[in-house]
């Protein structure tokens, strides 16, 4: 089967597919999550460096465990409880470790560089979008954890109240007040700039 044909196939049956070992199936699959979870990690970590990392250490989980997945249809929110967990992990980890900041790295501030080349827009429009990513970043990563996971799981990810509610082990009425918290926050945040 060419490479086309897995592009076309629902995400479930891929997932059947990539459980009864079709290697193919299981690539495009890791093809598709990739950059969900690339961004997924780099809205939750601080820091730029681990956030490839991250996101390999999750596909290698993603794949190992496939065939313990018995609903395909709650993939995403498996996959997800994998991203939350190693996040978690990952936080437990770096709280030990004391940060350690280079004098000979030259990035801004925060650590990231967000210069994406977008040739549709005029040089000042473009260095507004680039702006104002850098300050959404920001202000997403100023929130505290718990509102952080939260907001990236519902705007960036696309899950349900009650599927965030099982990936962070909370109740759905706690992720709610989460979510409007951490809108409210970013709200403020953004208020002089937009």
């Amino acid at each position: 089967m060419s490479k086309l044909f897995y592009k076309k196939i629902p995400l479930d049956e891929l997932v059947l597919l990539s459980q009864k070992s079709d290697y193919k199936a299981l690539e495009e699959l890791i093809k598709r999550e990739q950059k969900n979870i690339f961004a997924t990690f780099a809205y939750l970590s601080k820091k730029r460096e681990n956030i490839a990392d991250l996101t390999q250490e999750a596909l290698m989980r993603m794949a190992r465990g496939l065939a313990n997945l018995r609903n395909p249809k709650t993939f995403k929110s498996w996959l997800n409880q994998i991203v939350t967990n190693l996040f978690y992990d990952e936080l437990r980890k770096t709280t030990r470790k004391p940060q350690i900041v280079s004098v000979d790295n030259e990035s801004s501030e925060n650590g990231y560089y967000t210069q994406i080349p977008d040739y549709r827009h005029k040089p000042a429009e473009k260095a507004m979008s680039v702006e104002l990513d850098t300050m959404i970043k920001n202000e997403i990563l100023g929130l505290p954890e718990h509102f952080r996971i939260a907001i990236i799981l519902r705007e960036l990810q696309g899950l349900s109240y009650e599927e965030i509610a099982s990936a962070t082990h909370t109740n759905v009425g706690t992720v709610k007040s989460r979510i409007a918290r951490a809108r409210i926050k970013l709200q403020d945040g953004l208020k002089a700039y937009i």
